[in-house]
């Protein structure tokens, strides 16, 4: 049975593809079909091809073509910059934030086994990773930073360009960590505007997250380094394997369609792009989803802070936390239970990440000293371009249908 796009909320695992730019991409990638490293007329073909996607993008980010390196996804866009620190002589440690990704903490956590020690920056109860608490955790000899700049359970924005900034000024005159920033649940759904911060070195996004398709993601690198993993040697050695030619032209396509890239985020005539106008829109529609979620009895805003803030006239102009998810637990009511029963009613939500969907834990929320049977009635709503008002508010309806025929 086909799922209605407005009941869908589970946009942070991943986005309703656009049927137009996947159907225009292929037609595309079919025409220039050759291997683009190939030398024949062909393969010039599909080469041109690749390579204006990747001017398209780097477009749209304000930097530079080379800087632009297409990869399978959001996860080999973290791994790559991570492992790139075993080319380096000395084993030091690496610094990732407790409230990241998986595809981040946990190969971080592998590199134990090779002498590299990893070390969690701690999260406030709020979910935030403070550019203090980063500065606390590092030492002259952490090889690798990691903080994520949307969390994709709880909404929290990062401070980056703080991050950065502190990191810059920490380490004048040494030699810094690489300072990496996993933009998947930022990407479109916030202003990417920190690219060419001077202690930013790399950051990882993923297509499906934008209405993409899977199997495409980019990894910004500033400026080229040696890596650790070796292969075929294209996207200039960085990422072996044949091009996904098909791939690459479809997140040029999305990112020109949905990517925030400046506060502002104006067009040439002065007014707000489609994407910024949404963005503003879906504040003030969370916001009332938020302050109608806490009329319910038993339900918590998690973090509990988001849930005081969204009583403030105020909080439809808060860039403390992404509009487009939404952490809440319900008393009494485990997580799966209200799963299930949403589903039921033809409505998608999560408990949290998907890639976490088949383990218990929560590492996320326990970083921010979530209780634990909080962290087991807690549900994740997630929006995104085909969410309307009206779906937000059969969502509501019927989440208060289910906690009252629990009490």
């Amino acid at each position: 049975m086909p799922v209605n796009p407005e009941l869908y909320f589970d946009w942070a695992a991943t986005a309703i593809p656009d049927q137009d730019i996947l159907e225009a991409a292929l037609k595309e990638s079919l025409a220039a079909w050759a291997n683009p490293s190939s030398v024949h007329a062909a393969g010039k073909e599909a080469r041109a091809a690749l390579e204006k996607a990747r001017s398209d993008c780097a477009a749209v980010f304000g930097v530079q073509a080379k800087q632009i390196i297409f990869t399978s996804g959001g996860t080999e866009s973290d791994h790559i910059p991570l492992l790139a620190i075993l080319n380096r002589p000395e084993k030091g440690n690496v610094a990732v934030s407790a409230i990241e990704h998986p595809a981040l903490r946990e190969m971080a956590e592998e590199l134990k086994k090779v002498g590299i020690e990893c070390r969690l920056i701690p999260s406030d109860k709020n979910g935030f990773v403070t550019p203090e608490a980063v500065l606390q955790t590092v030492d002259a000899k952490t090889l690798f930073v990691s903080v994520m700049a949307v969390n994709n359970e709880t909404g929290a924005v990062q401070p980056i360009q703080k991050i950065a900034a502190a990191l810059e000024e920490q380490y004048k005159g040494k030699r810094k960590p690489r300072f990496h920033v996993d933009c998947v649940q930022a990407l479109g759904k916030i202003p990417i505007d920190f690219l060419n911060e001077p202690g930013l070195d790399s950051a990882a996004f993923s297509a499906h997250k934008i209405c993409g398709p899977r199997g495409i993601g980019i990894l910004y690198l500033k400026k080229e380094e040696e890596i650790f993993l070796r292969g075929g040697g294209q996207e200039g050695g960085v990422r072996s394997g044949t091009e996904n030619l098909f791939g690459a032209i479809a997140f040029a396509k999305c990112l020109e369609r949905h990517a925030i890239t400046a506060p502002v985020a104006e067009t040439k005539n002065g007014g707000k792009t489609k994407s910024a106008a949404r963005l503003e829109e879906q504040k003030e529609w969370t916001s009332s989803f938020i302050r109608g979620l806490l009329s319910i009895k038993g339900c918590e805003i998690i973090p509990k802070a988001r849930g005081v803030l969204s009583q403030e006239a105020t909080f439809g102009a808060s860039d403390n936390f992404s509009p487009w998810v939404v952490q809440a637990s319900f008393n009494k009511i485990p997580g799966q239970v209200m799963l299930r029963a949403l589903d039921a009613k033809g409505i998608c939500v999560s408990t949290g990440s998907a890639c976490s969907s088949k383990k218990a834990s929560r590492p996320i929320l326990e970083a921010m000293g979530v209780p634990a049977a909080q962290r087991e009635t807690s549900v994740r709503f997630s929006f995104g371009p085909k969410t309307t008002q009206a779906g937000m508010q059969a969502l509501l309806d019927a989440v208060k249908e289910v906690c009252a025929a629990f009490n």
